[in-house]
């Protein structure tokens, strides 16, 4: 289980940050925090039985600024993970963070569809550092680190968006199998429509194509998640 301490000045904020976690398989939040004296002094008063190893970091807050709190705690040699959760999208800012050893840098506003990739792939990285031991090969190092960089997006074929993609994959995502008919129904869109965003997914290797048996004629088409 991945301990998490939540860090935002906006108790709406943390609210939403704690339900999305609640849907995650691996994560647990242990602590949360409104401030970054408070961010500070929870990180290094954990004792290591009951430590935080992901920390989920806002950067604006009345007392200090993310900033501050990831110097303090790697100041002190504190062993714990890092990912910025914050609106703040200044280029130096960001250049400060990764030379401070963030994970990921993740801006507000975001659908939990991001969210989820980005703690996924987090858990990914944690679970391959976990599986080497030892002199670590060539191999083994890209793969941690490749664990944390997010997929380049493909391309989207003319008359497709983003928005309607997302939800597409979100439906997707939280179904066992979806038929083209079934995607358009629960989603607002003609049959038409979700066939093409569901084709899209398949050749962009996100989703799995197979033929659903058991109906009259012609096998339908089904799509599930590629994990």
């Amino acid at each position: 289980m991945i301990h998490v301490l939540l860090v935002d000045d906006d108790a709406l904020t943390l609210e939403l940050h704690r339900t999305y976690l609640e849907r995650l398989e691996g994560f647990q939040v242990v602590a949360e925090c409104t401030g970054a004296r408070a961010a500070v002094s929870a990180i290094l008063g954990q004792p290591p039985a009951e430590g935080i190893d992901l920390v989920l970091l806002d950067m604006t807050m009345p007392d200090g600024t993310g900033l501050d709190v990831l110097r303090h705690v790697r100041a002190r040699a504190a062993d714990v993970d890092v990912i910025a959760v914050t609106g703040v999208r200044d280029a130096e800012i960001v250049r400060q963070m990764v030379g401070l050893g963030v994970a990921q840098y993740l801006v507000k506003p975001f659908p939990f569809a991001v969210f989820r990739d980005r703690l996924e792939q987090y858990r990914t990285y944690r679970d391959r550092a976990r599986e080497t031991s030892g002199p670590a090969t060539q191999a083994e190092i890209d793969a941690m680190l490749g664990a944390l960089r997010p997929s380049a997006p493909v391309p989207l074929p003319k008359g497709l968006s983003a928005e309607t993609l997302e939800r597409v994959t979100a439906g997707v995502r939280e179904s066992t199998a979806l038929s083209a008919a079934e995607a358009a129904a629960a989603l607002g869109m003609s049959r038409v429509a979700a066939r093409r965003y569901l084709e899209h997914l398949a050749d962009a290797g996100r989703v799995i194509r197979s033929p659903r048996y058991g109906t009259p004629g012609r096998p339908e088409t089904e799509y599930r998640w590629q994990p």
